[in-house]
């Protein structure tokens, strides 16, 4: 198991994971349908869309944190 103190990015880890997924999923299902060869094409498309997430999470995360913290009173 990994440490409590590497939570925050355990989490970004698998957010960005399970997001880069669905959306390039998502994507490649609207943009070029139920065609032969889509898994393959969606396989591409997450991979590149997980490494663009996951910095952009270690980026984003605490910018939002500090954000939600000035607005929530």
């Amino acid at each position: 198991m990994v440490s409590k103190k590497y939570a925050k990015y355990v989490f970004m880890f698998l957010m960005a994971l399970i997001m880069s997924c669905v959306m390039s999923l998502v994507i490649t299902l609207f943009s070029v349908g139920l065609v032969e060869g889509v898994f393959v094409q969606w396989l591409k498309a997450w991979l590149f869309a997980f490494v663009v997430a996951l910095p952009t999470l270690l980026v984003v995360v605490p910018l939002v944190n500090r954000l939600v913290a000035k607005v929530v009173v």
